[in-house]
């Protein structure tokens, strides 16, 4: 009855628009709460839904949260109607449309099992706004309080170690993105030596960017490995005009306790080191409750699932900076989100919501 309610739910949420304005999907959200749950169901100021239930013996010193966004990327033309509306699609055993994927399929089974669980810690579920903006939902509920002592985030982890398999990620890779802006002086191309080249001095810099190691991690006997890469230049105004600016655009893909040494760049004349973005890592502290989340993994599903690594970044990243121990657990495989042939596993959307209320009853305070 309860994999009816979660494939319902799902469906529904993935049918309401939410990438330019999450308020509808986070209406239904609340509202579904309200109506089934017992639960304390807040709405914050950005927006995020969270709600809280404590175990029948009354609240407890731990807390588990299960954590998802309700905003999503824009929608391919073929994934809208004529009227604006999320066209979703179910064949073939999966669910097709904007979000499905990442990440309403698993948000119907988190809210689901939030509602079915007999937790055995103070459970809180959590849907934020603001996530594919770079965590500002998360970002504005941490600086709320938003503190539960671990975190179940349900963004993909399926299909890592194997096809199908829904595995865990302990770790995951940060984004840092940055821009290094050159400066010189401008002159006619004709006579090169009576100007400062910007372009030059931004071919310096890039120079010392491909010099740099990125440095790797290792959490829970699980290996990433950070990097760094030009990915955009530009500068110059005209063919015979020596450029007196130019701009190099940075990707560092960053990992626990690593960053590469951008500011070294500096070191040349007229250089300048920018820091656009900068969305954190996530490391899981706290081995005995990774294990605890694989060994409800291992139960809900036929395959072997494994803890693995993300390649990037999700809101356990803000969580985990903020003091959560976090895993993420989730039903979207590589390659299935943003896409214009977004779709999900509904089998693998059921199993999620065995995972997550298994979880959910097991943890010790």
């Amino acid at each position: 009855m309860s994999h009816h309610a979660v494939r319902d739910l799902a469906e529904t949420l993935v049918s309401i628009p939410s990438h330019d304005d999450e308020t509808a999907a986070g209406d239904r959200i609340e509202r579904w709460l309200r109506a089934e749950t017992d639960a304390a169901v807040r709405r914050d100021e950005a927006g995020n839904v969270i709600a809280r239930r404590t175990p029948t013996d009354g609240s407890t010193d731990d807390s588990l949260a299960l954590v998802g966004h309700h905003d999503v990327v824009p929608p391919a033309d073929e994934q809208v109607d004529a009227d604006g509306e999320y066209v979703v699609d179910e064949r073939d055993g999966r669910l097709h449309g904007r979000g499905t994927a990442d990440m309403k399929g698993a948000l119907a089974a988190a809210m689901v099992a939030f509602r079915d669980a007999e937790p055995s810690v103070d459970l809180v579920f959590a849907s934020f706004v603001g996530e594919e903006q770079g965590g500002i939902g998360a970002q504005a509920a941490i600086d709320e309080g938003f503190a539960p002592t671990w975190a179940v985030v349900t963004e993909g982890s399926t299909g890592y170690s194997a096809p199908g398999v829904t595995d865990i990620a302990v770790a995951h890779k940060g984004r840092r993105g940055s821009t290094i802006h050159t400066t010189g002086t401008a002159g006619h191309a004709s006579r090169p030596d009576d100007a400062e080249n910007a372009i030059y001095r931004a071919s310096d810099a890039v120079d010392i960017v491909r010099s740099l190691d990125a440095p790797d991690a290792t959490v829970l006997g699980t290996e990433l490995g950070g990097s760094v890469a030009v990915t955009e230049i530009e500068g110059g105004s005209a063919w015979n005009v020596i450029p007196d600016s130019c701009s190099v655009t940075v990707d560092e893909r960053t990992v626990p306790g690593g960053r590469v040494d951008l500011a070294a760049v500096q070191e040349i004349e007229a250089v300048e080191w920018e820091v656009d973005q900068d969305l954190p890592p996530m490391a899981c502290g706290d081995p005995a409750f990774a294990d605890r989340v694989l060994e409800a993994a291992a139960d809900a599903q036929p395959g072997d699932p494994q803890q693995v690594a993300k390649p990037h970044a999700t809101d356990a990243g803000w969580l985990a900076a903020a003091g959560t121990d976090c895993v993420v657990v989730g039903a979207a495989e590589p390659g299935e989100a943003h896409t214009s042939s977004e779709r999900v596993s509904l089998e693998v959307v059921d199993r999620c919501y065995e995972i997550y209320r298994a979880v959910a009853e097991s943890l010790d305070n």
